[in-house]
């Protein structure tokens, strides 16, 4: 148990190299990018830690064992030998998921099954389907290998926004993509289309050292390794007074009060302010120069692309004009709207978003 266990730190393709970055800041080992996440080692307060504390992962996953198993009787006499006391409660049901790539153990719902069925009758636990604890059993060339999900619900749920607008950007993508952008809590952030305010609030959080996981429950609550005692010191944090300077803006009101509202029950709100305005009005704040950052409409998530022209050469006009010295950081999935802002914007890599593909396309200071 005093061993460091291999931990996988889960996220969007694309976003790999971001994260092993605020992996390792955080100090956790070695970060090795791997596809869709990046592989680290760690103890047990590292695995809560990594929950609490880190902006971009979805998910921390933990690997408590492995072994070989050739058929269906062998994965259930050696699941069966396995010590599910160490890491599981007796009290705590669980939910198994299996997964099988080229191996002789190709049925996945019967693999499941027996995984579950020594869980119960070797420790007592309950096998539920709708179980907040989840249980990952990956058999690939014939060898098991045992993860734990140890965030329970998507990372990206901080716990703060209860209301939000239209297509709204995940908090640990707006998170990574900050990082991208290179802020580090100093600069000013104005989003002029915030939404329900994820840049915004994003930025304050991390100029202000709240952690993202302060408030919000996780699975490794539930269980036989959990330390309530030492969970609660991680948790335990001294937040900055940050400066007023992060600004969001959208035309539509409600977006705004909802904003206002998240930002609010993050503890952000003494520096964070909200308007509602179109980018016709958009003018610099009286701030040093900063980052732009803003997920605008695009016409595959929202309406039709071409009627969008008009407002993304808005949009880089109004930058042009009153943001000299700013960067800008841009996301959308049109790489024709993104040049028609006007600005010299560089894209990033293609990641994920729904059915989507999207880039952040960044500037130089204008």
């Amino acid at each position: 148990m005093s061993e460091p266990l291999p931990i996988f730190l889960a996220c969007l393709p694309g976003l790999e190299p971001a994260l092993a970055a605020e992996a390792r800041a955080l100090g956790l080992p070695e970060p090795r990018v791997t596809a869709g996440g990046v592989d680290t080692m760690g103890s047990w307060p590292d695995i809560w830690r990594a929950n609490i504390a880190l902006r971009g992962a979805s998910r921390v996953l933990v690997r408590i064992g492995s072994f070989r198993a050739l058929h269906l009787a062998q994965l259930d006499k050696r699941s069966r030998k396995f010590a599910w006391g160490e890491y599981l409660r007796p009290d705590v049901p669980l939910r198994v998921e299996a997964h099988c790539t080229r191996s002789r153990i190709y049925h996945q719902k019967a693999a499941a099954q027996r995984v579950e069925r020594a869980i119960s009758d070797t420790l007592g636990a309950p096998v539920l389907a709708e179980a907040d604890l989840r249980l990952m059993v990956r058999i690939e060339d014939d060898l098991v290998t045992l993860s734990l999900d140890t965030s329970g619900e998507g990372l990206h749920k901080r716990g703060y926004k209860l209301a939000t607008g239209k297509a709204p950007l995940r908090e640990t993508m707006a998170a990574l993509f900050l990082s991208q952008m290179g802020f580090d809590g100093s600069q000013p952030v104005l989003d002029p289309m915030c939404g329900s305010g994820t840049f915004v609030i994003e930025a304050a959080e991390i100029a202000t050292g709240l952690a993202p996981g302060r408030t919000r429950p996780f699975a490794f609550e539930l269980l036989a390794t959990y330390d309530p005692k030492v969970s609660a010191a991680l948790r335990q944090q001294e937040p900055r007074m940050g400066p007023l300077q992060f600004f969001g803006y959208d035309r539509d009101q409600g977006a705004i009060q909802n904003s206002i509202r998240n930002a609010d029950r993050a503890g952000v709100a003494h520096c964070t302010r909200f308007a509602c305005q179109p980018i016709s009005a958009l003018s610099r704040p009286d701030t040093e120069p900063g980052l732009i950052m803003v997920n605008p409409p695009y016409g595959a998530r929202l309406g039709n692309a071409k009627l969008l022209y008009a407002l993304y050469g808005t949009l880089g006009e109004r930058l042009r004009t009153e943001f000299k010295g700013w960067r800008v950081g841009l996301v959308t999935s049109e790489r024709k709207l993104a040049h028609a802002t006007g600005l010299p914007l560089t894209p990033g890599p293609l990641i994920p978003h729904g059915s989507l593909k999207i880039q952040l396309f960044q500037s130089a200071p204008l």
